[in-house]
């Protein structure tokens, strides 16, 4: 006799393909809880279909909410998160009330395991690691306690603190700093903290709400940014190359009149107090900053100045409503213009930067605009500009995104370039690919990829913007009518041609777009016209290599500008040649 069912329902299931651009998969599935097992099954006519999988309930170790990290459609704002012994389960209910209703049943029958665990991830695990501690072992351990697990005191913490099957390994904490006197070099070894650190994660102490933290950024981004601001004791605290550390970067214009960068561990005790030289030890972080911005307390310079200012975000419940009203927001400047449409910078409700695109009258119609909007709804990336709404209900029509304070890339080559570093360099080309893999992957083709439609954030992150042009296709083909405009320089044979699309007519455009970059934001065949463009791309002719490009780059360069589209590269494969390159 089956077993009774304390709770089932239709829920959405998520499970990442295994590859290097680890790809979501959402897929509906009916699911059952008995006080043996969860187990789900297919979908049929909304009710249960023949079985797909399940968990033994004594095999379960944590029940937890997952975090919201971007902008998240309707049917996937209510995460939660069954942790066992082989991964992590994630699952998205309808509604608040439904997730609530799965997480007391599931915890009810959980309570009495002995494998329960005292830490979890509450970020998803994203592209090789998790968004909450930015840690990159699935078995990494977790970084934010769990209440539930806290009424049970008798278990041992140094084996629940860990994930699932962290206890088969050796993992040593450093011992509790002795109160001594530290010299400046103690406290930093080739401008970097030597001191042990150990498996814990900070990430508990919500670290991502400061305005001093800058996520996952590179030394060479971090150096980039301080150095902008130019001001002595600038600081920013960003993930250190180890993952769930952290590692504090100050400028100092003491050692070098053009300002030099030193970095600093920040370091972790068992008893999870903070420090980055051992006199100086907090039980928080922010009281960390706070002590050091008073006192350099053994650092080259106190800390004076945040580089990283927070920008507000706009609230998650702003996305499922995609009609904003145009009372709400104010235009404060002009950013810049364009063939459909002007940008301004604006704010939302009066606290909310955005950018936002009006319609010019007369150049495109009402419905290109929105369709522009609806194929912006479906797409959600991180290296993709997010549309937060759009004003249709009156003239002029709005389109209101995330606002890219670095302007667009091309701008940002030509003013700032000569001070970006060769890995920087590959880094933008890996951003743009990245965001452009996800396009691939949904089928979307976006027709006019070029420097001037990406955007630069404060991070120096770049994201793909402009999808006037794009096109969803079901068999990676479009072909527009004749008469279309269309960017020639950046267009491949068969679009000059044949005026046929694909992810491939992207992918050469991609490897214009990297000679821009390795251009710093040159024209591409500057010496031709359109006409003399074409006539000798069909006789073989292709762009020469960039100084700042080596020959490895170029290579990539040259295999996006293969005659023949099914020779080209597909994104996904660029992407990690990119970042293969930027490791190396």
């Amino acid at each position: 006799m089956a077993a009774t069912p304390i709770i089932e329902g239709i829920l959405l299931k998520m499970s990442l393909q295994n590859r290097i651009i680890r790809r979501k998969m959402f897929k509906e599935r009916f699911f059952r809880l008995t006080e043996t097992e969860l187990s789900y099954y297919h979908v049929h006519k909304r009710k249960q279909g023949s079985r797909k999988g399940s968990i033994l309930i004594e095999r379960i170790c944590c029940v937890a909410v997952v975090n919201l990290e971007e902008p998240t459609p309707l049917e996937r704002q209510y995460p939660f998160q069954v942790v066992y012994d082989e991964g992590i389960l994630y699952l998205f209910a309808p509604d608040d009330a439904s997730r609530r209703e799965w997480l007391r049943a599931l915890k009810h029958e959980i309570q009495n395991n002995s494998n329960l665990i005292l830490k979890y991830h509450s970020g998803f695990w994203k592209q090789g690691k998790f968004l909450c501690c930015q840690q990159a072992r699935k078995t990494a351990p977790g970084c934010t306690l769990w209440d539930e697990a806290q009424k049970d005191q008798k278990r041992s913490l140094s084996v629940r603190h860990h994930s699932p099957d962290l206890h088969k390994q050796n993992t040593s904490l450093p011992p509790v700093p002795r109160k001594k006197k530290v010299s400046m070099k103690a406290g930093v070894s080739g401008c970097e903290h030597a001191a042990p650190v150990n498996s814990f994660s900070i990430c508990s102490e919500k670290v991502e709400d400061y305005e001093w933290y800058a996520g996952n950024l590179a030394r060479a981004k971090a150096e980039k940014i301080l150095k902008l601001e130019g001001k002595e004791g600038t600081f920013i605290v960003r993930d250190s190359s180890q993952p769930g550390t952290y590692t504090l970067s100050v400028l100092s214009l003491n050692i070098d009149k053009n300002g030099s960068v030193c970095h600093y561990r920040i370091n972790i005790t068992p008893d999870e107090n903070y420090y980055v030289a051992e006199n100086y030890v907090f039980d928080s972080i922010p009281k960390m900053i706070q002590y050091h911005s008073h006192n350099s307390g053994g650092m080259i310079t106190r800390l004076r100045h945040s580089a990283i200012k927070k920008e507000k975000m706009v609230p998650f419940s702003a996305y499922g409503n995609w009609e904003l009203k145009k009372k709400e927001i104010s235009l404060l400047k002009e950013l810049g213009s364009g063939q459909f449409g002007v940008v301004h910078l604006g704010l939302w409700k009066d606290q909310y930067e955005v950018a936002i695109k009006v319609i010019k009258e007369g150049n495109m119609s009402e419905d290109d605009f929105i369709e522009e909007a609806k194929i912006m709804m479906k797409l959600r990336h991180p290296k993709l500009v997010t549309l937060y709404g759009v004003c249709t209900k009156e003239f002029p029509i709005y389109i209101v995104t995330e606002y890219m304070s670095s302007g667009c890339l091309l701008n940002y080559l030509h003013d700032h370039g000569k001070d970006l570093q060769s890995n920087q360099l590959v880094e933008i080309c890996a951003d743009v690919c990245d965001g452009m893999a996800f396009l691939e992957s949904k089928t979307f083709i976006h027709r006019d990829l070029a420097a001037r439609n990406c955007l630069v954030d404060k991070c120096l992150t770049v994201k793909v913007s402009d999808f006037g042009m794009a096109r969803y296709t079901m068999d990676d083909q479009y072909t527009s009518s004749v008469g279309t405009k269309f960017p020639v320089k950046w267009s491949s044979p068969e679009v000059l041609n044949y005026n046929k699309y694909s992810s491939k007519s992207d992918v050469w455009a991609f490897g214009i777009l990297m000679w821009e970059v390795y251009s710093l934001g040159k024209q591409p065949y500057e010496l031709f016209n359109n006409s003399q463009v074409a006539q000798k791309i069909m006789q073989g002719y292709r762009l020469y290599r960039p100084q700042l490009a080596c020959e490895e780059i170029y290579k990539i360069m040259k295999s996006c500008w293969h005659e023949q589209q099914d020779s080209r590269p597909m994104f996904q494969n660029l992407l990690e040649t990119l970042q293969n390159l930027n490791e190396d």
